[in-house]
């Protein structure tokens, strides 16, 4: 799985609430022998203009409403968007689109106005503007809805030149078994929420407004722990699981390791990058691994995610230890050492989620951030795709990469610094 290095803030922003091995080392690893992954910063989120959660993700009240994680609301206007800073929500779907022939600018501003006012709306709780079914929008469950651009959308719109130049399709790596069933895009809408309807609702709100300017490519679901079943800060764990999350980035700790500071082209200081990739896991056959084994695979224990060479899950691992026979305790394939760095700056925000879809599908849709694709997240894939142990119960089959814009001011639409440049 590829490896990587996540947010807090105030009421109602988006800052606040975020080669295999052979044969013979699987064998071994069956017989005897996490993902790394920080603490998601809690959600301050609003309540009906009620700030609900601290930057700890603790109750400010001691009483709640019952219906308080329906109701939570995240800011849509800023200057950066929604749903990447913003604490990871309980459901995610992700929808890549494809440009109807003879989309142009104009057409992409006034697609990008309708998205703007749809998910300024959504978001607050309130239907979209043509919404054949309002009623499902009374529950916004803290709704975010981010928007990202492909290649093809600076080309449509005769903006070639101002694409960054890390977006492009990742290079080709040896663990990877990419499907063009999940893999590429021209827009992505990325909308999470608290509950699964909340969801739905608003991709069929975005998606059927889109119709005239772009057609789905691809569909991916993913979800995560619902409000109120672990206790706040607790690191989510993959379907594998193990915690996922606890080397993470806090964006508002570290903001250049996400967020363009500033942008010679003109446009991008606010936005960011995602990359996208569909992770296939071989539950089967990790089901024959021992205890002792799945440990090893990943460097950390599975009651607590601590490293093996810790005591509890935020310990700094030590690679340097040495078992009794002199080998390393953390294994020099061990998925917690490829993904580490010395580099400050091969770090980046991961937003994870599990997805199944059914009997032998399932797995994680691996979703990051970062300021800069050639500079942060590459070096790390090409570590894991050059040696590591989880390799062999893990395949990357479908892989996107995306410009994010900036947030929308007053006023603005989504792109308007880039599309009326």
């Amino acid at each position: 799985m590829t490896g990587g290095s996540t947010s807090s803030g105030r009421a109602g922003t988006e800052d606040d609430p975020a080669g295999a091995p052979g044969p013979s080392r699987r064998g071994f690893l069956r017989g005897g022998a996490t993902f790394l992954g920080g603490a998601l910063g809690g959600a301050a989120v609003t309540l009906g203009g009620t700030a609900a959660w601290g930057a700890a993700g603790t109750p400010s009240d001691a009483v709640q409403a019952p219906d308080q994680a329906g109701r939570a609301t995240v800011a849509f206007r800023g200057p950066r968007q929604p749903g990447v800073g913003t604490t990871p929500q309980a459901f995610a779907t992700l929808v890549a689109l494809d440009l109807a022939p003879g989309t142009d600018r104009e057409a992409l501003v006034r697609l990008m106005r309708v998205w703007t006012d749809d998910a300024e709306r959504l978001m607050a709780g309130r239907p979209g503007l043509a919404d054949s079914e309002p009623e499902l929008a009374a529950v916004p469950a803290r709704l975010t809805v981010t928007v990202a651009y492909g290649p093809a959308v600076f080309a449509a719109a005769g903006l070639a030149a101002r694409a960054p130049s890390w977006l492009r399709p990742l290079p080709p790596f040896g663990v990877d078994r990419l499907e063009e069933a999940w893999s590429g895009g021209d827009l992505l809408l990325q909308v999470c929420a608290d509950d699964p309807v909340t969801v739905s609702h608003a991709v069929r709100v975005l998606v059927k407004q889109a119709r005239t300017f772009a057609r789905p490519r691809w569909l991916q679901r993913g979800f995560r722990n619902s409000p109120g079943t672990v206790a706040p800060g607790t690191t989510w764990r993959n379907p594998m699981g193990q915690v996922d999350g606890t080397g993470n980035i806090d964006p508002a700790a570290e903001p250049h390791l996400v967020w363009h500071q500033d942008d010679a082209s003109g446009w991008l200081a606010g936005g960011t990058s995602v990359v996208v990739r569909r992770i296939a896991m071989d539950l089967d056959g990790w089901d024959e691994v021992d205890r002792a084994g799945r440990e090893n695979t990943i460097g950390r224990r599975l009651s607590d995610g601590a490293p093996l060479t810790g005591d509890h899950e935020h310990d700094e691992p030590d690679l340097a230890a040495k078992g009794p026979h002199g080998f390393g305790v953390i294994d020099a394939a061990a998925h917690l050492r490829r993904s580490r760095t010395g580099d400050p700056g091969e770090r980046f925000l991961r937003r994870p989620y599990g997805y199944d879809d059914g009997p032998g599908d399932t797995g994680l849709l691996f979703v990051t951030y970062q300021a800069d694709v050639d500079r942060q997240f590459l070096p790390v894939q090409r570590r894991l795709d050059e040696l590591d142990l989880l390799n062999a119960w893990t395949t990357p089959v479908g892989s996107a990469v995306f410009a994010v814009p900036p947030g929308a001011g007053p006023g603005e639409y989504l792109g308007q610094a880039l599309l009326a440049g």
